[in-house]
Parts: structure tokens; C-alpha cells; sequence
């Protein structure tokens, strides 16, 4: 019977050196088996064996709190029936069986380390590892999840990393990889960094890496400094009044008509321009947007509709015609997302259609602070709160929501609010003015 326990390896610390600073700590379970825990809180298995008359410490792998929580409480192994040898992160039980092995491996007279590594020679390149990767993690994606995490490492990770074993690739070769999009394509290279350690998260539970994998901080020192922002570019929002009134005034064109949604609802592009008429209800003033419209495709999202965006649909489609698609692209389809940036772009400003919901999100915090914070990021649909926090917390809050677009209509477009508001619109001060 081993002596460490699931909660003394959970709770086990690194030691204290004589000046104070933490060294390595090495708790023996019996047999050759021992826990170091490292300074940094990393924990690692190791076992000493005879090799040759000659003591050998041969590293196991990591500990595995994770499934070593699961396992305690009867909860499934998502790496059963992967072989030990091929296994990096082990629980309690897995570490004392696989040094039950290299053990008598060592007494035969044979190598305990090329029998471990034996298995793990097999390692894939990365580019079979990112079709694995892909095929058994896209289950739990959208189709267009799917699709751009192939894409984007095809495109821009595998002409680098593609023929590497996913066992020998370090920060050195993700670093190279990852230059010539870091400057040009900073929302990309994101999203590409963030994908080669999924990558390689899953190779690592599959038993092919045994390295860590690299910090994102760790890659950032070894390239060149980016430019600052990232952010969508958004417009100030006491600027959107006087913006709306201009475009108002112009032919409302499909893209313009889009655009001027987009701004009064707080919406993505996408749903915008996936907008149809059985979704909207006049009476009620509400917008009923289906999951399969909104980022994720989980959740449906329910928008208030202001006096604004009631007059914009009125006035964009005729009674008799409102049915289908609400902005109709010029091939009968839906809008292209270009489309209404162009129309953006035509009003002589150079932010982007997202950075509208920038803009509503930074009105509400400042015009609007009797609204709760959670109640602003609700009308954006974004989550609120940890993963219990949401399982009890089911409240739409729609009345407030209501409010708030209100308000936020009324601000933009007073001349097509009928509403009472407590919000009084922001003007710029002239030159002269006292």
C-alpha cells in the first residue's frame, strides 16, 4: 500500500529552502515512486529504479488533478483505454501502475526508458494532429467554428509546424510560425495561437507530447511589439445622433437601412443581415432572433425595438412586403458583410459595424447607471457570470432591456422617439459658448 493519497498529492506543496525561497519537495509513495512538486506548484512523478547497478530517476509524467478529482468521485476517464506508456499527465493510481511496469522492466535488465518512450515514438506531425484534432473536437462546435479552425492553421500554422512531430515542437518553432501574421493579422494570429495549443493540448492527452505547453506570454517575448488596440474601432457614441440623422436623411438603401439597425439594436452583422420578418413582432415591438442567427448558434436572443427601429423597418419595407429576408442583398440573398461596412465607409468614418455595440455598452454605463451592469451586457447577449451563476441565475430581464433600448433609440433618433426618457442627448458646446 503506497503511502501518498489523492488529497495529500492535491495539497502537496513545494518546500522552503534555508533563505526562504521554495525548492523542490519530494514526497515518496514506497517503491522507487516518488511526488516532486516543483517551485513554480508543478507536480511530477518520478520513480528511481536500479539501471545497470547505477540509481536512474526516470520521469513519469504530470499529475492529473483534474481526473484525479474525477476518478475519487466515480465520474468517466476520458483517457481509458490509452496505454500508460503513451500517457504525460497520470493520476495516483496510474503513476504507481505505470512504475509497476518500468519496474520490472528494470529488473529484467532491459531499458525502463526506451520501453516508456517506445510508444510515444509514434507521435504524429502536426498536421495529422490538427485533422485529428479537428475530427474529434468539432462535435462541439458550430459548422463555421469548425471550418475556421482548419482553415486558419492550414493557412497559417502548418506551412511552418505541418511537418514537425507534435512532440518536438517548442516556442522557438510556434514563434516562427506565428511572425509573419503577427504584425499584419493581430485578431488572427490570435485566434491561430490559441489553436496551436488546443492542438497540442489534445496530442499531450493522447499521449504523444510530454512537454508543457508553451505560455502565451513565453511566445510574445519572441516576437516584435504590437501595435496597441486590437479592439474593434468604435464611434464615440455622443457622436452617433448627428451620424444617424445625416444617413436618415439620404436614400435608405438595404446596406444603409442595415447599418442604422445595427446601431439602434446593439446586434452583430451577422444577425442583421440574417434578419427576417417572422422574426420581428411590431405589436409587441420585439425582435425574436433564433439561435441559429446568433454567435455560437446555442441561444436565441430576444431584442426590445425602440420608436427608432420600429420607424427605420417601417419606413425601409411597405406593409404589403414584409415577409422573408428584411435587407435584401442586390441577388435577391442576404446582405455581404462588406456590404455594410461600405455603407460605413461612404459615411466618411472608419470604424467598424461591431463597434456600434461598443458604442450602446458605453452610453448605458454612462447615461444609464440605474440599469445594472448585468442587464447592459444581457441586451448584448453576452454571458454573464460563472457556469453555477448562470444554472440559477435564468432571469431575461426583459422590462429593463426594454428600457434601455428606449433610451437608446430616444439618444440617436429623438426626432422618431415618442417615448418619455430620462436621458438627455449629449450636444456639442460651441466655441463661444460660456
Amino acid at each position: 500500500m503506497g503511502k501518498l493519497t489523492a488529497i495529500k498529492v492535491k495539497n502537496a506543496k513545494p518546500g522552503k529552502g534555508a533563505n526562504g525561497k521554495a525548492t523542490n519537495a519530494r514526497l515518496s509513495d514506497g517503491e522507487g515512486l516518488s511526488l516532486l512538486v516543483k517551485p513554480s506548484g508543478a507536480k511530477v512523478w518520478v520513480l528511481r529504479v536500479q539501471v545497470d547497478k547505477r540509481s536512474r530517476d526516470i520521469g513519469l509524467g504530470s499529475v492529473d488533478l483534474e481526473r484525479l478529482d474525477r476518478k475519487a468521485f466515480g465520474g468517466e476517464d476520458p483517457l481509458a483505454g490509452i496505454s500508460l506508456m503513451r500517457q504525460t499527465s497520470l493520476t495516483l493510481d496510474e503513476a504507481r501502475e505505470k512504475a509497476r511496469a518500468l519496474r520490472k522492466i528494470a529488473k529484467a535488465g532491459a531499458d525502463p526508458v526506451q520501453e516508456r518512450d517506445r510508444e510515444r515514438s509514434s507521435a504524429p506531425t502536426f498536421a495529422d494532429a490538427v485533422r485529428d484534432a479537428h475530427a474529434a473536437l468539432k462535435a462541439g462546435w458550430s459548422d463555421k467554428t469548425a471550418k475556421a479552425f482548419l482553415s486558419s492553421l492550414e493557412d497559417h500554422a502548418c506551412p511552418k509546424l505541418g511537418a514537425l512531430r507534435v512532440d518536438a515542437i517548442g516556442s522557438a518553432d510556434i514563434i516562427l510560425a506565428l511572425a509573419p501574421i503577427w504584425t499584419v493579422k493581430p485578431v488572427m494570429v490570435r485566434k491561430v495561437r490559441a489553436r496551436i495549443g488546443q492542438v497540442l493540448a489534445f496530442a499531450k492527452a493522447r499521449g504523444w507530447r510530454s512537454d508543457s505547453i508553451p505560455d502565451a506570454r513565453e511566445l510574445r517575448t519572441g516576437l516584435s511589439k504590437q501595435a496597441d488596440g486590437g479592439n474593434f474601432a468604435a464611434m464615440p457614441y455622443p457622436e452617433c445622433p448627428e451620424f444617424f440623422e445625416c444617413e436618415w436623411e439620404k436614400d435608405l438603401t438595404a446596406s444603409r437601412a442595415a447599418m442604422l439597425f445595427a446601431l439602434l439594436t446593439g446586434n452583430r452583422s451577422g444577425a442583421v443581415r440574417e434578419a427576417r420578418w417572422e422574426q420581428i413582432d411590431l405589436k409587441a415591438r420585439m425582435w425574436h432572433c433564433p439561435a441559429g442567427i446568433m454567435k455560437g448558434k446555442k441561444r436565441s436572443h430576444d431584442i426590445p425595438l425602440s420608436d427608432a427601429a420600429v420607424a427605420l423597418l417601417e419606413r425601409h419595407t411597405p406593409a404589403e412586403v414584409r415577409a422573408g429576408l428584411i435587407f435584401i442583398g442586390r441577388r435577391g440573398g442576404p446582405l455581404s458583410d462588406m456590404s455594410l461596412t461600405k455603407a460605413l465607409r461612404s459615411a466618411g468614418r472608419d470604424e467598424t459595424i461591431h463597434g456600434f455595440r461598443t458604442s450602446f455598452r458605453s452610453w448605458a454605463a454612462e447615461a444609464m447607471p440605474h440599469i445594472p451592469w448585468n442587464v447592459a451586457e444581457a441586451a448584448l447577449a453576452h454571458k454573464v457570470g460563472t457556469a453555477v451563476e448562470k444554472a440559477y441565475m435564468r432571469a431575461e430581464f426583459v422590462e429593463m432591456r426594454r428600457a434601455l433600448f428606449h433610451g437608446w433609440g430616444a439618444f440617436v433618433v429623438p426626432f422618431l422617439s415618442e417615448v418619455a426618457t430620462n436621458v438627455t442627448p449629449l450636444r456639442k458646446v460651441s466655441e463661444g459658448a460660456a
